[in-house]
């Protein structure tokens, strides 16, 4: 480990899976101060997988548990970002403590952190020109970081051309980040595709609209911004199903879709709907960073 070469006074463990159940498994190799970040706790069987996986994910919260209460002293402190409400109402399994009642007795909690400025609505037509976004109506569509969104963006392409005929002016404004070639995309009058665009959240802040996965932080990108989004939690993906899901029903925020059941037309439909809706969301707080920041000094 790096830690080996350089003698570091804290390491932060963000979501670092392997290295906390390294020092879990050899506490004796730890030598330095540990602070463990997450945004959800508890791993939860999806529906399908039955009994095997409603055992499965049992026992590894439970190897958890029985870690974290025989070696407190591996972590020097573990921060949730969120709130306690942010956690699932949920159980790590059969005879198990309920995820709330463990997570606020073994963590402290940061609030959210967003890392920028949610825009002010006076500023933000100010930021659609920096953009050189006019008058027509804009909606943006990210797939996050793999290949997995390749069939979810063929159907919200598919989706554009029968929302456009009724949303006039419409343009759509692709990201397909670093594993789909931009240059598969079929071009579409008032489609503009790129393969990465900077300082992403300054573009959902700007759009009307936003069509995304499932992931914590571009759909609380868009919770602080105020915009009307529509997301598609990864199927098989516990975290996006239950985890993000249930912080972004807290705050009252996007319109959950299902990829294997919805259409284009559904799509469609449902953009041109809330095109015409002003969102009124649960206000993410500013100050996560800072209470973040204080927790963490504290170990040096």
């Amino acid at each position: 480990m790096v830690q080996a070469d350089e003698p570091y006074d804290l390491v932060i463990g963000d979501e670092a899976w392997d290295i906390d159940f390294f020092w879990h498994e050899n506490p004796e190799l730890k030598t330095t101060s540990f602070a463990w970040m997450t945004d959800f706790v508890g791993w939860l069987p999806m529906p399908d997988g039955g009994e095997p996986e409603q055992r499965l994910t049992a026992d590894y919260n439970l190897e958890m548990i029985e870690q974290r209460a025989r070696f407190k002293r591996v972590r020097d402190r573990s921060i949730f970002v969120g709130d306690p409400d942010d956690v699932v109402p949920d159980s790590f399994g059969p005879d198990l403590p309920g995820i709330p009642e463990w997570t606020i007795a073994n963590f402290d909690f940061s609030g959210y952190v967003t890392g920028f400025d949610p825009v002010d609505p006076g500023e933000r037509d100010q930021l659609r020109a920096e953009l050189g976004f006019d008058a027509r109506p804009v909606y943006v569509v990210t797939v996050g970081g793999t290949g997995v969104g390749t069939a979810p963006l063929d159907k919200v392409i598919a989706a554009f051309l029968q929302a456009a005929a009724a949303v006039p002016g419409l343009r759509m404004v692709v990201v397909t980040g670093p594993r789909i070639d931009p240059g598969s995309i079929s071009p579409i009058p008032g489609l503009e595709v790129h393969g990465y665009l900077p300082r992403l959240y300054r573009w959902l802040a700007a759009c009307d609209i936003a069509v995304v996965q499932g992931g914590l932080t571009t759909c609380m990108e868009l919770t602080a911004n105020q915009r009307p989004f529509l997301y598609f939690p990864l199927g098989h993906h516990f975290e996006q199903t239950y985890h993000v899901a249930h912080r972004l029903d807290r705050c009252g925020a996007g319109r959950r879709m299902n990829y294997q059941t919805t259409t284009p037309s559904d799509i469609a439909e449902a953009i041109a709907a809330d095109l015409q809706r002003t969102v009124t969301y649960r206000p993410v707080e500013t100050v996560g960073a800072a209470r973040a920041a204080h927790l963490l000094s504290e170990l040096l």
